[in-house]
This record gives C-alpha cells, sequence and structure tokens, in this order.
C-alpha cells in the first residue's frame, strides 16, 4: 500500500527580509548559466543510429 504525503500549509519559502544584491547577483549569474548550458545542449547534433553501408560500385 502507498503512504500518503504530508501536505504542509506553507504560504512562503525562506525569510521575510528581501535579497540582498549579493544574493541577487548570485541567483542572476546561476539562471544566466544554466540558460546558456540548456542553449549548448539544444545546439548539439544528436546522431543517428542507423548505419549506412558502403556498396562497392560496378564497373560497368
Amino acid at each position: 500500500m502507498k503512504a500518503k504525503k504530508q501536505e504542509l500549509d506553507v504560504d512562503f519559502i525562506g525569510g521575510q527580509t528581501p535579497l540582498t544584491t549579493e544574493e541577487e547577483k548570485a541567483l542572476s549569474d546561476f539562471f544566466k548559466s544554466k540558460k546558456l548550458s540548456t542553449k549548448k545542449a539544444r545546439n548539439t547534433k544528436k546522431v543517428s543510429g542507423v548505419k549506412q553501408s558502403i556498396r562497392p560500385t560496378s564497373g560497368l
């Protein structure tokens, strides 16, 4: 039998104070690097698993 998850009554996560400029900069840098890594992953070509055989040409 699967156990039920306990639902938490949470209105917010973290403190109520605003982020410092250092924290904002760290978050901004993190999201920029994450965005660049996903762009690089999309740009890579996927190689098909199909092998092509080379047929010798007949000398007609």
